[in-house]
C-alpha cells in the first residue's frame, strides 16, 4: 500500500533537505512496511513457581524497514512504532498488548504466567496463546501484523498475597510482607541495618523500586529508570506498609519493646531472625499473662529518611487465637510456661501472616553463627569509583570467625570491614596498626589504611580483632598426579585471575591446592569452584577426579573461584 503524507510538513523536512519538487504533481510517497516474520523457541510451555525466574520463552521478529517513492531518499527516522499482541483468541477480538524497541522478546516464568492469567488462561489448563507483531509507518496508520504463532501455556496460581523482599542487587532475601485480601496493600516486620537498600517483588512478578527522586525512596515505582529502595539510617526492627496501588511505602522504626504483665524485662531484638527475646527466671509452670506495646518513629514520604521529621507513632498488640495483631491498645497475650526455673519469651514477627509470642524452655541461646563473608567497602574505590559490598573475604574458621582473601586494593580513603552485605552501620576498622597489620575496632571511627595499590591477600579475625595484608607476588598450583612441587601459574589481564596448563597422567588423591609467594603457610584449598584459605585443619584441598588429559587451570583470586576446563 502506498499513502501520500498530506499535512506532515514536519515528516518531510528531512526529505525537502535533500531535494525539491520541481513540479506540484511531483510527490513524494512513503511505503508501508512489508510483513514480518514472528518465531518462539517453544509451542509449549508448563510453568511452575519453581520456574518463575527462569527463561522459558523467548520470541523474535524482522520487520522490513520504511522507504519513499524516490529511491535516492531515505524515510526518517523514528516514524516506525512496534506492538507485541497476545490473545487466546486466534483472531485477536481481546489482547494485551505491549510496546517494543528491539527485535526480540525474552518471558521468564512469572511474567509469562502473568501474561497467560492476563489474557485469560485458567490455572493449571493448557490453553493456546496466540502471539503476533504489529508494526506502524505513523501514528494514523494501519498496523501491518507478523505471521501469528501460537505457545499452549499451561499457568500456575499466581499468588499476591506476598511482597517479596529483593536485596540491592535483586536477589531473593527470605523476607516478605503480606497482604491478606491479595489487593496490593502489603504489611509486616523487618529486622534491617541501617540504609539498607532493597527492591520488592509481587508474585506476578512485577518489580518495584524508588521513583528517581532525590533523597525520598518512599514512592514506589516499576519503571525501568527506578532507583533501589532504602531505610533510614537507625539498624532494627521496622512495622512497613507498602501499597502497590497508592505506589507508596512507610517504615516505623521500633527501638524498643514495652513489656507488661506476668513477664518483666526489656526484651532484645534478633535482627537477623527478626524476632523480640526475653531470658527470665519463671516461679511455675503455667499461663502467663503479658501486654506489648512500642512507641517508634515514621518515615514517610512527607520526612524522606530525615530523623528529626519522622513522626512519633506508637502500636500495640492483642490476640486472636494463637496470633498476634495490631490493636489501638496493649490488650492482654496468654502464653503457657513450660516449666520452672530459666525460661525464654519469643515475639516472632518472621512470618507477616503470622506473628506470634511463645515461651521457651532454657536461655534459647545458642552458638553464635559466623557470616560465611565478610566484606571490604571503600577497598577499591579508585578503581570502582565508589564504595561497594563486591568485594569480600571468606570465612575459613568458624570458631575464631577467621577470613580471609585476596583484594585488588585501589583505595583513596582506606576502607572497612562490613559484617553483612548493604549493611553501613555494622562494621570494624582501625584500632591500632598500620597499612600491613594491627588491631580491629566495631564502629571505629578511622578506616583502615590503604598499602599501596596492588594484590593482597588479607586475613581478618573478628574473635582476636586483628588483621595482616601480604602483597601477591607469585601465584602456583601443586598436587597434581600426586606431585607437590610448584607449577608456576600465569597472570591475566584481569587482576587477581592466574592460569596454568596442566597435564593429567595419573592419579591425584590428595587433591590439590593454590600457593601464594612460594610460601606453604598461604595455601587456598576448598572445592564446588570455591577457594578457601587452609588456615584452619578442617580446610581441605581442591579435590580432583577427572579423566587424563590437558586441563586448563584458572582461578580468581579476588571472586576465590577456580575453573578446570578440559582442552
Amino acid at each position: 500500500m502506498k499513502t501520500f503524507l498530506r499535512n506532515t510538513f514536519f515528516f518531510l523536512l528531512p526529505l525537502l533537505a535533500v531535494t525539491a519538487c520541481e513540479k506540484d504533481e511531483d510527490k513524494l510517497y512513503l511505503n508501508s512496511i512489508e510483513p514480518g516474520q514472528l518465531v518462539a523457541s517453544s509451542d509449549a510451555v508448563v510453568l511452575t513457581q519453581e520456574r518463575s525466574d527462569e527463561i522459558v520463552l523467548s520470541l523474535a521478529w524482522s520487520t522490513d524497514n520504511l522507504a519513499v517513492s524516490d529511491p535516492a531518499l531515505s524515510a526518517p527516522d523514528g516514524l516506525m512504532s512496534m506492538s507485541l499482541e497476545a490473545s487466546t483468541d486466534e483472531n485477536f477480538s481481546s489482547v494485551v498488548e505491549t510496546s517494543e524497541t528491539s527485535y526480540s522478546k525474552a518471558y521468564t516464568g512469572a511474567t509469562l504466567n502473568a501474561l497467560a492469567r492476563n489474557v485469560g488462561a485458567e490455572v493449571g489448563t493448557a490453553t493456546s496463546v496466540y502471539f503476533r507483531l504489529g508494526a506502524r509507518s505513523g501514528a494514523n496508520m494501519q498496523p501491518v501484523y507478523t505471521n501469528t504463532v501460537a505457545v499452549v501455556v499451561t499457568p500456575y496460581e499466581i499468588d499476591m498475597s506476598r511482597l517479596y523482599v529483593l536485596d540491592s542487587s535483586q536477589a531473593e532475601t527470605g523476607m516478605n510482607l503480606y497482604s491478606p485480601q491479595s489487593d496490593g496493600h502489603y504489611e509486616g516486620f523487618l529486622g534491617v541495618s541501617g540504609w539498607y537498600n532493597f527492591y520488592l517483588r509481587e508474585g506476578d512478578g512485577r518489580i518495584w523500586g524508588a521513583a528517581p527522586i532525590d533523597d525520598n525512596p518512599f514512592t514506589l515505582s516499576e519503571a525501568e529508570n527506578k532507583w533501589n529502595l532504602w531505610f533510614p539510617e537507625p539498624s532494627g526492627c521496622y512495622y512497613v506498609v507498602a501499597d502497590v496501588n497508592e505506589a507508596y511505602w512507610t517504615a516505623l522504626s521500633l527501638p524498643a519493646l514495652t513489656l507488661e504483665g506476668d513477664i518483666a524485662g526489656t526484651p532484645e531484638f534478633d535482627r537477623p531472625n527478626n524476632r523480640w527475646t526475653l531470658v527470665f527466671q519463671a516461679a511455675e509452670a503455667g499461663t502467663a499473662r503479658i501486654r506489648l506495646s512500642a512507641d517508634g518513629s515514621l518515615y514517610d514520604s512527607t520526612s524522606a529518611t530525615d530523623d528529626a521529621a519522622a513522626k512519633p507513632t506508637s502500636i500495640s498488640f492483642a490476640q486472636e487465637g494463637d496470633a498476634l495483631v495490631l490493636a489501638d491498645q496493649p490488650g492482654d497475650i496468654a502464653v503457657d510456661i513450660p516449666e520452672a526455673g530459666e525460661c525464654t519469651l519469643v515475639i516472632d514477627l518472621s512470618d507477616p501472616a503470622h506473628w506470634t509470642a511463645t515461651v521457651q524452655s532454657g536461655s534459647g541461646s545458642g552458638e553464635v553463627t559466623a557470616n560465611p563473608l565478610v566484606f571490604l567497602p571503600g577497598v577499591d574505590d579508585l578503581t570502582s569509583g565508589a564504595w561497594t559490598f563486591d568485594n569480600y573475604l571468606r570465612l575459613y574458621d568458624a570458631a575464631t570467625q577467621s577470613y580471609a582473601g585476596v583484594a585488588n586494593v585501589n583505595s583513596e580513603w582506606g576502607y572497612q570491614i562490613a559484617i553483612e552485605r548493604d549493611n553501613w552501620n555494622d562494621y570494624y576498622a582501625l584500632g591500632e596498626g598500620d597499612a600491613y597489620a594491627g588491631t580491629l575496632l566495631f564502629k571505629s571511627t578511622a578506616n583502615l589504611p590503604a598499602p599501596e595499590p596492588g594484590l593482597y591477600f588479607m586475613n581478618v579475625s573478628l574473635g582476636a580483632l586483628t588483621y595482616s595484608l601480604t602483597a601477591v607476588q607469585e601465584v602456583a598450583c601443586c598436587g597434581f598426579n600426586d606431585n607437590w612441587d610448584l607449577q608456576s601459574m600465569t597472570a591475566s589481564d584481569t587482576p587477581g585471575v592466574y592460569t596454568a596448563t596442566v597435564e593429567i597422567t595419573g592419579e591425584t588423591p590428595w587433591g590439590f591446592q593454590i600457593i601464594l609467594n612460594e610460601d606453604w603457610g598461604l595455601a587456598l584449598g576448598g572445592g564446588d569452584g570455591i577457594l578457601v584459605y587452609q588456615g584452619a585443619d578442617d580446610v581441605p584441598n581442591i579435590p580432583f577426579s577427572g579423566e587424563n588429559g590437558t586441563y586448563l587451570l584458572t582461578v580468581d583470586l579476588v571472586q576465590a573461584t577456580y575453573t578446570m576446563t578440559l582442552q
